[in-house]
């Protein structure tokens, strides 16, 4: 087997794509978008005729947002023919700090996907992991809405997801490597060294020595190596690239996780603490901030491009 055969035996592999072609191409169980990737979704040909068809429905003088919502579900709702496992959706990154203007938000698309028959039960609303974004998967959680908070950069961050029954966290690999390349001035680090596995490697071992139940799904990958360097993950969210990178190599892979039975307790993080850990910890505050910004970048160039279409 290749490498990707051999990891699906060993993590749920997830497509960071919002690619149609190469979802079908690589036949991942579930598929995670951001506004990064529904931008690109957007300009490929496949998708032309779906984006013309919103646009030529949509009142004159409607919400341009109604407009972006409904692109968003409709390219979610395509995903869920193709793929037999979840689909994530991530709410406006502009909201990320305002907890009750993200759940409404979140059962605004599940109502939209629920009108194109597509259940809650398939799609993970995605938030962003600031402390309002916790606190608002915790209460969509009452509804039976499940969420993927992303931009987890910290084990904090992290423990306050599972914590609050968050169903799954993207802790961000290729993001953390990034920043200590630049503060350390080095161009690459060994990949038994790498910040971005080590963390990731960190929460999986605290999630499974307290028997927290959270999914933890890599992502954000720079190298076929980091993802082999975390197989046994829960889950992993790849690029098209690398997943072609790993089918093309017919090496053995070891599995780096395993699972374990854990029972250890630890006190419940206030949000103070939350607050205090993320504005002592430069890299995770930063990138957090930087994650937040980059994704309503990419929204508003989804817009201009509707409004030019």
């Amino acid at each position: 087997m290749n490498k990707l055969e051999q990891l699906r035996e060993m993590s749920v592999v997830v497509a960071d794509t919002g690619d149609i072609e190469a979802i079908r191409k690589f036949q991942p169980r579930d598929c995670t978008t951001n506004p990064s990737l529904i931008l690109k979704a957007a300009q490929l040909p496949g998708y032309a005729s779906l984006v013309r068809e919103l646009l030529d429905a949509a009142p004159k003088d409607g919400d341009p947002e109604a407009v972006l919502d409904r692109l968003t579900v409709r390219i979610g709702t395509e995903l869920t023919k193709i793929v037999p496992g979840d689909v994530s959706t991530e709410v406006d990154a502009r909201l990320s700090f305002d907890k009750d203007a993200m759940v409404a938000k979140a059962r605004h698309l599940i109502k939209l996907y629920e009108e194109q028959g597509v259940g809650k039960d398939r799609i993970l609303i995605k938030l962003a992991t600031t402390w309002e974004g916790v606190q608002a998967a915790k209460e969509l959680l009452k509804d039976g809405i499940r969420c993927n908070l992303t931009l987890v950069f910290s084990l904090e961050q992290a423990v306050a997801c599972a914590q609050a029954g968050v169903f799954l966290i993207s802790p961000f690999v290729g993001r953390i490597t990034d920043w200590y390349k630049k503060a350390q001035g080095v161009e690459s680090f060994p990949i038994s060294e790498d910040p971005g596995v080590q963390s990731v490697r960190k929460i999986y071992a605290h999630f499974k020595a307290h028997g927290y139940q959270t999914v933890v799904m890599g992502a954000s990958f720079r190298s076929a190596a980091q993802v082999e360097a975390l197989a046994g993950c829960d889950r992993l969210t790849v690029s098209p690239q690398l997943l072609a990178d790993l089918a093309a190599d017919e090496g053995t892979l070891e599995r780096q996780l395993n699972p374990s039975e854990g029972h250890e307790q630890e006190s419940e993080l206030t949000e103070a603490q939350f607050r205090w850990a993320l504005a002592a910890n430069p890299m995770a505050n930063e990138k957090l901030a930087e994650g937040i910004v980059a994704f309503h970048n990419d929204t508003e160039k989804l817009r201009a491009l509707l409004a030019n279409f």
